[in-house]
Formats: structure tokens, C-alpha cells, sequence
């Protein structure tokens, strides 16, 4: 009689390990893009950045990430789950490492983007091994409620912790901590973690993952070139060509294959164009508003990096709160006015922000506008994930919720682009002393974003069909399961449909019809 508990304890224990690893990798991602944002001001004084080079630190990461994202399924599927889990962690700790000793803005640019590219690898192959440890039902339903919880811990640590690093210790440490822990768990994995592999025979698309991050690589250099210098500037327009070269010859390379890595047919349901172009534009908006604020906060206000990491807890707080009240009302108001909705609260967030100046405080020109952006985001991202898998078979929601997340960290890198190019050529223009002449930069680059978010909430309301929505909705159940999908939009930093992504190598969503429970 003792045997069956015995089993059972042991069997717990496994899990319990595993669950602990599992969620230890994707914690790391997440920190890492929140903890680096604090300490961009001192690196940007420690390496003689200029602030279009500063840019790259973030865009670095995410234009790998995104270009790559997709592909990290489907090699999780062909070689091996548990093997691309281990390979990505060591990749990110080895870019993480040569980060935190970067003597150059170029040797700290690189290693982010092959930690971008190492998150790549790790984010699909974390939560498919997640759903292949948990049987289906209850147990599955807690770990990935556990998943998503560390995770969404990661955004509101990352501040704290960018802080403390950079203010009591160094910012290279902001980096250098990622090595202990991705060592810890690449060590336990083969002991805890079962290898597993999927049903699917295709090659990975290399050439089209290759192509479109080296497109939009060239884009985003050609954008920060024209914006530090002209547009008439050789290396401005050179880039911009290769870019249109790189992303046709994608288009191509798409349409040959034949197991592309975007098939196009997708965007036949304008309901999953008009939620991926609306995600674009609030990333786009999103990751400039956190990348130019940072730098007010610091270095105009004069906040110390911990007193940032602390500035920045509000959002966390309210972009919870009012993904609540998205996931307890989008049945009764519907997606199109949630959605749309947060995209336009989200753009009067940044046009109070653009009212910062020289000598304003946190209280009077930050705070206001960070917390109305923030309640946008949590109705924008939470009714995202509805309509972006909206009129899909079941075979293909995967390949829609990864195509979310992949136009999110696009759009991010994209617009942080954009913004800086603005904000750079205006603080060139201004006539005032360095401290107006940095505001009056700052302060346009939230007006563009004001656009952003206009035309993201004007091709939501043009394309997104309420009744696929709500279809989905009875469909899918998904208000339930939003509830568990929360964890990733709080942070701020990370996508709200990871669980669709981790099975996208096998064309269907991870989570199960059990998960699900009645609106």
C-alpha cells in the first residue's frame, strides 16, 4: 500500500525539478530585457554611446528574437526539445558573459543580439517541454499557471534588481548574472528533463528566418543612420536598399518552400491582420515610451537607476489590473472596443508624456502618463490574443499566436527606430541649452508615438471582426484561459501567447481543451 504514495511522491518530485528549471530559463528572459532598460543611461556614460547607438542595446536583442522566434519551434521539434532548451540557455549565458565584460558599444550590441538569438531558442523548446512533462488536465494547468507567474515576476524584479546592480554594484552585472543561474540549470537539465522530440520531418526554414532578421537589421540601421545623420548619408540609404532587397528576396525564398517559416496564407483573415499590425504599432509605441523615459527619469530628472527601477513598478501594477478587467468583460463589450480602445488610451498616455520638461517631476509629467498608457496595454495585449487566433483552424493557431508575438518584437525594434531617428535629428535642431535640447527629442518622439497608437486602434476598428472574435471566444473558452495567459503581458516586456508559440513546430496550440473551463 505504501508503494503507490511512494511512487507518487517521486513522481511529484520530478515534476516539481523540472517545473523549477523550466521556469528558472524563461525567468532569465524575462529579466534580462527589463533589468538591462534601468541601466541604459550608465552604459550609455560608461561606453560613450550616443543615444542612436544606445537604441541597439534594446533593438539588438529583439530583432533576433523576433527574426528567429518562429524557427526555434520547429528546430525544438527536429533536434530535440530538451537539447535546443540547453543549447539556447548556453548561447544566452555566452552572449550574457561577453556582454557584461564589453569594453566597445559594438562588442555589447553583438552579444545582445545572440542572446536574442539564444532566447529564441529557449522560449519555444521552455514551454513545450512544459507540456510534455504535464499530463493534460489539472496537473498541466498548474504548472503552466506557475510558467506564466514566474515569468510575469520577471519584469516587475528586473527593475528592482537593474537598479541595485547598476547603482550599488556595476551595470555589468546587470548582464554577468545571467551566467550562475543558466549554468545551474543547463547542469540539472539532462538529470531532470526528458529529451523529446515532434512528429515533424520538415527542415527548418533557415533561409527565411536568416533573411528576414538580416532585412530588417539592415532597416533599423538604415533608420538610426538617417536619424544621427541624414538620409542622404550613404550608409543610410545603402541600408535601407539592402533591406528591401533582403525582405523581397524573403518573400521569395516563402513562397518556394515548402515548409515556410510564414505562410502567407495566414493573412487572408483580415481579423489576424488587423491584430498583428495593432500589436506592431503598440510595441512600436511601447518599447520608445520605455526607452526615452528611462532617460528623462535619469538623466534629466536626476533619478538614481534604483530610484528608476522603483519609478517603473506603476505599470506593472496597472497593466495587471486592467488585463483583469479586459479578461472579466470582453465577452459582454467585445474585442474590437477593448482592443481598440487601449490602443487610443495608450496614445493619450504619450501625449501627456510629451508635456515633460526640463524642469518637471516624475509626479507632474511621468507618472500620469505612464499609468494611462499602461491600463491601455493591459486591454490591448489581453484582447490580442483573441483576435490574433480569431477565424484559424486548429491546425494553424499556433502559427497565428507566434505570428503575434513575432510582429510584437518587429514593431518593437521598428519603432524604437523610428523614435530615436526623430528624436535625435530634433535635439540636433533644438537651439536651446543640451538639458531643453534632449527634452525637446524626448518630447517628439512621444508625439509620433501618439500616431502609433492611432493608426494601430484605426486598423484594429478597420479589420477586426467582433463576430470571429467572439466566435473564438465561445470556441476557445478563452476567457479562462487568459486568465493563465495574464502572467506574460504584466511584465511589460514579454508576449501574451507564449503557450500558443511552444507547439508552433506542430501547428496547433499547446494548451488543452481541458485547460479550459466555461466562461
Amino acid at each position: 500500500m505504501s508503494a503507490t504514495p511512494a511512487g507518487d511522491t517521486g513522481a511529484r518530485r520530478a515534476g516539481a525539478a523540472a517545473l523549477l528549471l523550466i521556469c528558472a530559463g524563461q525567468f532569465m528572459l524575462v529579466l534580462d530585457i527589463s533589468i538591462v532598460n534601468v541601466a541604459l543611461p550608465t552604459i550609455q556614460r560608461r561606453l560613450g554611446m550616443s543615444q542612436a547607438e544606445l537604441q541597439w542595446i534594446v533593438t539588438g536583442y529583439t530583432l533576433t528574437f523576433g527574426g528567429f522566434l518562429l524557427l526555434g519551434g520547429r528546430m525544438a521539434d527536429v533536434f530535440g526539445r530538451r537539447r535546443m532548451f540547453m543549447l539556447g540557455l548556453a548561447l544566452f549565458a555566452s552572449a550574457s558573459l561577453v556582454g557584461g565584460l564589453a569594453q566597445s558599444g559594438v562588442m555589447l550590441i553583438l552579444s545582445r543580439g545572440v542572446q536574442g538569438l539564444g532566447g529564441a531558442m529557449v522560449s519555444p523548446a521552455a514551454l513545450s517541454l512544459l507540456t510534455t512533462t504535464f499530463h493534460e488536465g489539472p496537473e498541466r494547468n498548474r504548472a503552466i499557471g506557475i510558467w506564466g507567474a514566474v515569468a510575469a515576476s520577471g519584469g516587475a524584479v528586473g527593475v528592482l534588481m537593474g537598479g541595485i546592480l547598476t547603482e550599488l554594484v556595476t551595470w555589468r552585472w546587470v548582464f554577468l548574472v545571467n551566467v550562475p543561474v543558466a549554468a545551474v540549470v543547463i547542469a540539472l537539465a539532462p538529470r531532470v528533463l526528458a529529451e523529446g522530440r515532434g512528429e515533424s520531418k520538415h527542415r527548418p526554414d533557415l533561409p527565411g528566418a536568416a533573411t528576414v532578421t538580416a532585412g530588417l537589421v539592415a532597416l533599423v540601421f538604415g533608420l538610426s543612420q538617417g536619424g544621427e545623420h541624414s538620409f542622404s548619408d550613404p550608409r543610410a540609404w545603402v541600408a535601407l536598399l539592402a533591406a528591401a532587397v533582403l525582405l523581397a528576396v524573403f518573400v521569395a525564398i516563402e513562397q518556394r518552400v515548402s515548409n515556410p517559416l510564414l505562410p502567407f496564407r495566414i493573412f487572408r483573415v483580415s481579423t489576424v491582420v488587423g491584430a498583428d499590425l495593432g500589436m506592431l504599432l503598440l510595441a512600436a509605441s511601447m518599447f520608445g515610451m520605455v526607452f526615452f523615459l528611462t532617460l528623462y527619469l535619469q538623466r534629466i530628472l536626476r533619478l538614481s537607476p534604483i530610484q528608476t527601477g522603483l519609478a517603473w513598478l506603476p505599470m506593472t501594477a496597472f497593466i495587471a489590473t486592467s488585463a483583469q478587467l479586459a479578461t472579466r468583460f470582453v465577452g459582454r463589450i467585445g474585442v474590437k472596443p477593448l482592443f481598440a480602445g487601449g490602443l487610443l488610451l495608450s496614445s493619450g498616455g504619450m501625449a501627456l508624456l510629451s508635456g515633460v520638461s526640463a524642469g518637471g517631476s516624475y509626479a507632474a509629467n511621468a507618472l500620469p502618463g505612464l499609468v494611462l498608457v499602461s491600463i491601455g496595454m493591459g486591454l490591448a495585449f489581453t484582447t490580442a490574443t483573441v483576435a490574433a487566433t480569431a477565424g484559424i483552424s486548429d491546425g494553424e493557431q499556433g502559427l497565428a499566436s507566434g505570428l503575434l508575438v513575432t510582429s510584437q518584437q518587429v514593431g518593437a525594434s521598428i519603432g524604437l527606430a523610428v523614435l530615436t531617428a526623430i528624436a535625435a535629428a530634433q535635439t540636433r535642431a533644438s537651439v536651446g541649452p543640451p538639458a531643453v535640447a534632449l527634452v525637446d527629442g524626448f518630447q517628439l518622439a512621444f508625439r509620433v508615438a501618439i500616431g502609433f497608437g492611432i493608426a494601430g486602434a484605426v486598423a484594429v476598428v478597420a479589420l477586426v471582426h467582433d463576430d470571429a472574435c467572439l466566435a473564438e471566444l465561445r470556441r476557445r473558452k478563452l476567457r479562462a484561459l487568459m486568465h493563465r495567459q495574464i502572467a506574460q503581458p504584466v511584465s511589460g516586456q514579454t508576449s501574451p501567447c507564449w503557450p500558443a508559440v511552444a507547439d508552433l513546430h506542430q501547428g496547433r496550440a499547446t494548451v488543452p481543451a481541458e485547460a479550459v473551463v466555461d466562461a
